[in-house]
Parts: C-alpha cells; sequence; structure tokens
C-alpha cells in the first residue's frame, strides 16, 4: 500500500479531515509559548520554525521533508485543501477534500499532484507580483538563480511571463521528488534573504519568502518538464477546495487598486 502523509499547516486548532494521510503540522510553533494539543509543532527534530514569519507554510514543508519518511509527501493548508475529483460543488466544501483511498488510486502512475491553475488573465505574474508586492524580491531571486543555477533561468523567465501559476506552496509528491525540490528551494531562499535584508516589511509584506516559494514550485515544475526528468502524463492538477467563503469583491477591487493605484496588499483575501 502506498504510504502518504500529507500535513495540513495551521496556526491554531481548526477542523481537520479524519483521515490517517493528514497530518495537523503548528507551524511556527517555536514563535508562540503554547503548542496546539493533538497537533504536531514544526519546531521539533530538523527545522527551521524560527523562520516562519517570512517563510509561511514553507516551514511545514521543511519539516516534512526532514521528519517525515512516507512514499509520498503532500502538504495542504487548514483553511484550503486538494478535493475530489469525483466530487463537485454540490457537496460541502469539507465533504469534497480528496480521501487516501482515492488518492491511492490516483498515485499508483502519478508522480506529482498539484493544485488546478490559478489564473491572472489580464496581468503576468511577474507585472502582478510587482503591483502587489516588491519587485526587488523578484530581482534577487533571479540573481540567486543565475548564480546557483543558471539552467533555471529559463524556466524562471518563463513563469514569470505567464498569467497563471501554481499556486499555494500545494502539492503531493513522490518522495525522491520532495528531495529533489527541497534541496533546490531551500537553498536558494536563504540567500535571497541575505539580499533582503536591509529592507524593512510589515508583517504582511514581510511574508514574502513564502511567496517567493510559490513562484518557485512553478519554475521547478517547468524545469522537470523541459528536462524530461517528469512527465506530463505524471503530473495531475486537482480542484483546490476553499473552506471558507473568499470574499471576492474585496480581493477584486484589491487587484485593481494595485494595479491602477499600485496599492499594495495589506492583508490575504
Amino acid at each position: 500500500m502506498i504510504d502518504i502523509k500529507i500535513i495540513i499547516a495551521t496556526t491554531k486548532e481548526y477542523r481537520v479531515p479524519d483521515d490517517p494521510v493528514y497530518l495537523p503540522v503548528e507551524v511556527g510553533a517555536a514563535l508562540r509559548d503554547s503548542r496546539i494539543q493533538g497537533y504536531t509543532a514544526d519546531d521539533t527534530g530538523d527545522n527551521i520554525s524560527v523562520k516562519n514569519g517570512s517563510y509561511c507554510e514553507l516551514t511545514g514543508l521543511y519539516w516534512a521533508w526532514k521528519n517525515l519518511d512516507a512514499d509520498y509527501i503532500g502538504l495542504v493548508h487548514y483553511r484550503r485543501y486538494f478535493g475530489s475529483p469525483e466530487r463537485d460543488y454540490d457537496y460541502e466544501p469539507f465533504d469534497r477534500v480528496i480521501g487516501g483511498e482515492e488518492l491511492r488510486q490516483i498515485l499508483k502512475d502519478k508522480a506529482i499532484l498539484i493544485p488546478g491553475k490559478r489564473k491572472y488573465y489580464i496581468e503576468t505574474i511577474k507585472s502582478h507580483y510587482a503591483h502587489t508586492h516588491y519587485i526587488s524580491q523578484l530581482d534577487d531571486t533571479r540573481r540567486v538563480i543565475e548564480k546557483k543555477y543558471p539552467g533555471y533561468l529559463d524556466s524562471f523567465d518563463r513563469v514569470l511571463n505567464r498569467v497563471y501559476g501554481y499556486m499555494f506552496n500545494m502539492m503531493i509528491m513522490r518522495r525522491d521528488l520532495v528531495d529533489r525540490y527541497c534541496s533546490w528551494m531551500f537553498s536558494i531562499l536563504p540567500e535571497v534573504e541575505e539580499l533582503q535584508k536591509d529592507n524593512a516589511y510589515d508583517a504582511y509584506q514581510g511574508r514574502y519568502i513564502g511567496r517567493i516559494g510559490e513562484i518557485l514550485f512553478n519554475v521547478w515544475i517547468d524545469h522537470e518538464l523541459t528536462e524530461g526528468t517528469v512527465s506530463e502524463d505524471q503530473i495531475t492538477e486537482l480542484p483546490c477546495v476553499h473552506i471558507e467563503r473568499i470574499n471576492w469583491i474585496k480581493k477584486g477591487w484589491a487587484f485593481l487598486a494595485a494595479k491602477v493605484f499600485h496599492m499594495k496588499y495589506k492583508h490575504s483575501f
């Protein structure tokens, strides 16, 4: 039987699926005095929990990479999951969350599961980032890649010019691919931090490392496909289920304000 372990990144107690493939992990646990009872803290074993303010859910991914032993490892969020392709929108959101048995059937011939594309339509990933965050973060990321992994530059530039992306740092991947991806990404991010260390950001904009991780995942996938180390038929998109309702009106206004008036995002939506 395929052994699957999917961490649920969370900072608070919340309803979680009653399925053994899911493991609730309190991310940023090292930054708090108390622990969520019954959840695994990401400050155990080999960890980077103290970096959660900028790395966000990636401290959970790092913990899973270093401390879990499973055939497939994944990351979801307490309010955002992969959905079953067999269950449509007539179901309540939580009832659409995919379970372990269905995952095992899919993973018999798949290596990577990713959320459906997030489409920006009128903007590229790069222009959207420049309007809502700080483009110097991407510029510094490119500098680090050029120095450490120049073979990935074409993928980096290609991804930034797309109008869609696989976001949220969500994935379920075969263990050897997790090793390859995390070894690559977690060697880049500290150097970006160093280049950005003199910039003062508020708490929300300070979460930039997590956002860069989202983009790097797309870069890594593109490079794997380009090099042929992973084939398209080994990758499957699954629906992304949002447990709480998204306020699309507020999100839309913030998107337009960022594009037209260059007003940076102040919070998530």
